[in-house]
């Protein structure tokens, strides 16, 4: 470990880390049993800001804690910055390697070169240096920015503004004559010190940011690495250089073509640049960014070494291939593959994870109105492929463990769920230990920062599905943006293809009537959401008529009936055309049960009569990509699970609206009887509004609109259709009764 932490401190230049950075490898060495002088050494290769005896007197302040700073940070911040060493643990068996996202170097594959720095003793031709730096990198019109001399600030030289009156045309002229008097052109520099160029084009008053014409380049310098390593990693980056420069010392200038048309572009250029460099093991001096920053000019002698130019025009041409190679390498897609490799030996299928519905490893959605009752819908779903029993009693669902993750209710209102679930069944719990809960209630997170926690909880515990209830609570951007949401549902996709199983959630409708659409239309938000999973069940609420619920009235005392003559033992006193008919058990009843019994039966009918009234029934429709669309399931809800119809429901239409019905649909709807049902509704809301506002007095159009939530010129129209009320510009009254027309 200590030769790691080394390796970690070898690799992290001071001068790219921010103080709290600084402070925390200060804390993580002392953690760790190391002297205040190593931290001394680290710090003192940032010669710009390192103070003799700061570390030690911050080392004095750093006093530990309940969670201390430990060597661990120490090796994360090395990461951050590019170095790929030890990672900080062991791998285990099960441990997935991948790459780094955006990396494209292999540190341990780099084809090192041999580099042709000219010995300070070899000859050389430093006009020619230049002027071939100069016809890479500028225009003949463009006035070029340079400092050849420096001035001493605090313990080190630094470049003085320099010269900017000459463009480069005239700086190759004056070069090309100059018979290698380099000083006869730019004037003396100091020998010791070098002399410095600025890469992109000035307007001839100043070498500031603001003087800057044209942001044509970035300079990348790593002077943290071996020189041959720094090239290595340069090349196989395929940057678009225009020009790799020695420094004459311990790094490698890269000037790289980024073409950005105004700064703000140049700064998210440069940006991604340098994250891509970070991210491939070049540690990179982050003070380099600015447009009008000065890189070290090629013909010069730096201390008795030449600062001299290597290459030009290498790499991708410009940054726009570049991008797109690096954005390809990178994408993690996989590759194409021909069919005719495939055709005589096809992969088999997934198995079925709810039969005629849903594959193994696919998505599902369950879409439905509030009070539906999609919840529990889910966890009897859960429950059924826990115990390998039908959904519904109508799909067959493959047997294994789910994790059921709750957004919407607490743990205690939950757990009782599913046992309420479980006993409304009838079903014994004796795989119940194959359902897993993670409630986030209040501490749910967008779904593009759950799946990877989900992934990394889930890896090895081999479900055959994951259910998320609801997924409103993880919605990331705007619902009815088709790109968005395709981006959210990418994430689903991500946890199929991680973990192996199938995803299911739940959404809610849109608003409105929803019979007259088609039923992958009826999700709120954008399309994406029925188009993007591989199963989508629809349900959609049914109306029964006052012949039905005569039916379940009669279903309900029959079943009452039943009940306590079987309680009793009376199973042979009774024929299975006798249990259907409300009537005839009752006479049976009447003529075999004592009175007490008989008015026990009184108070059980009314409570099934009762129970039976308040379920609501519902159809689902399957919008299908693996298996043949199946006829529409109805069901009844009758708290807290859905049961099978036994055929009530069949000739029952969803309510639709005149949008979604069309205009030969419309006029079936608008039907004389239905005219007069919307008149009469129409009437008693204009009433009760009416009503409510004459508690503040004078009743107007603007008040009553606003009651009723619509716009005035609405009501206004409805008031005069009405014809039981008067209307005085704004004011509203109500008519003398019989003079309503």
């Amino acid at each position: 470990m200590d030769e790691d932490l080394r390796q970690a401190l070898d690799s992290l230049s001071p001068a790219t880390c921010t103080y709290q950075e600084w402070l925390t490898v200060g804390m993580g060495l002392k953690q760790a049993g190391f002297p205040v002088s190593m931290w001394e050494q680290w710090s003192a290769r940032d010669g710009s800001r390192y103070h003799k005896g700061e570390c030690a007197r911050k080392w004095e302040t750093f006093r530990g804690s309940a969670a201390p700073v430990t060597e661990n940070s120490i090796f994360k911040i090395a990461h951050d910055h590019g170095w790929t060493g030890p990672t900080g643990h062991a791998l285990d068996w099960d441990d997935t390697i991948r790459a780094e996202d955006g990396r494209v170097v292999d540190p341990h594959w780099l084809d090192v070169p041999d580099l042709a720095i000219p010995a300070p003793d070899a000859p050389w031709d430093p006009a020619f240096q230049l002027v071939a730096y100069l016809r890479a990198l500028f225009e003949p019109s463009d006035y070029v920015a340079y400092v050849t001399e420096s001035f001493m600030d605090k313990d080190r030289r630094r470049p003085t503004k320099g010269s900017w009156s000459r463009t480069a045309e005239q700086l190759i002229d004056e070069l090309e004559h100059c018979r290698g008097d380099l000083g006869a052109v730019l004037g003396d520099y100091d020998p010791e010190v070098g002399a410095w160029i600025c890469f992109n084009p000035v307007d001839g008053q100043g070498r500031k940011d603001a003087n800057i014409t044209e942001y044509r380049y970035a300079l990348v310098e790593s002077d943290e690495q071996d020189l041959d390593r720094q090239v290595a990693i340069l090349h196989q980056l395929e940057l678009p250089l225009a020009a790799l420069v020695y420094s004459g010392k311990k790094s490698i200038h890269g000037i790289v073509k980024v073409d950005a048309s105004d700064y703000t572009e140049y700064r998210k250029r440069v940006d991604y640049l340098y994250d891509v460099c970070k991210k491939n093991g070049l540690v990179l001096d982050q003070q380099n960014r600015n447009p009008s920053r000065l890189s070290r000019m090629p013909g010069i002698l730096r201390n008795g070494q030449k600062q001299c130019l290597l290459e030009t025009n290498t790499g991708k041409s410009c940054w726009q291939e570049w991008v797109d190679w690096i954005e390809s390498a990178t994408d993690d897609l996989p590759d194409t593959e021909n069919m005719a490799d495939s055709w005589n030996d096809l992969p088999p299928l997934a198995d079925p994870l709810i039969d005629g519905v849903l594959r193994q490893g696919h998505k599902m959605l369950l879409a439905g109105p509030s009070k539906a009752g999609k919840s529990f819908a889910l966890i009897e779903l859960c429950i059924c492929i826990a115990e390998g029993r039908p959904w519904f009693g109508r799909f067959g669902c493959a047997q294994g463990k789910v994790l059921y993750i709750n957004l919407e209710l607490d743990r205690a209102s939950c757990l009782h769920r599913f046992r309420d679930v479980y006993d409304a069944l009838d079903l014994p719990p004796e795989n119940v230990a194959n359902i897993d809960l993670w409630n986030l209630r209040g501490a749910s997170v967008p779904m593009d920062k759950l799946a990877p926690k989900l992934i990394r909880r889930a890896q090895r515990k081999n479900y055959l599905a994951v259910v998320l209830d609801p997924i409103y609570k993880v919605i990331t951007g705007d619902e009815n943006s088709a790109d968005q949401m395709a981006k959210f549902c990418n994430q689903f996709d991500m946890v199929c293809r991680e973990l192996g199983c199938a995803v299911i959630y739940c959404h809610h409708h849109s608003k409105g009537a929803q019979g007259g659409k088609r039923s992958m239309d009826r999700a709120s938000g954008s399309g994406v959401f029925a188009r993007d999973p591989d199963a989508m069940l629809d349900m959609t609420e049914l109306e029964p008529t006052d012949a039905i619920r005569e039916q379940l009235r009669n279903r309900a005392a029959a079943g009452a009936c039943k009940e306590a003559l079987d309680r009793r033992g009376m199973q042979d006193v009774y024929g299975q055309d006798d249990s259907l008919s409300r009537a005839r058990m009752l006479d049976i009843c009447k003529e075999h049960l004592s009175l007490a019994d008989r008015r026990a039966l009184d108070v059980a009918i009314e409570q099934s009569t009762r129970r039976a009234l308040v379920q609501t029934a519902w159809r689902i429709e399957g919008t299908l990509r693996e298996f043949p669309r199946f006829d529409p399931v109805n069901l009844w809800f009758d708290y807290p699970i859905h049961k099978l119809d036994a055929g009530l429901l069949e000739d029952l239409q969803p309510e639709s609206d005149y949008k979604t019905l069309g205009a030969r649909g419309a006029a079936k709807r608008w039907s004389d009887k239905g005219r007069e049902n919307q008149a009469k509704k129409r009437s008693k809301e204009l009433d009760s509004a009416f009503e409510a506002c004459t508690m503040d007095g004078e009743v107007t159009v603007y008040a009553m609109a606003q009651y009723m939530d619509l716009k005035p010129r609405t009501v206004k129209s409805r008031l005069k259709a009405d014809g039981g009320f008067w209307i005085d510009g704004e004011k509203v009254g109500r008519k003398e009764p019989g003079s309503r027309g």
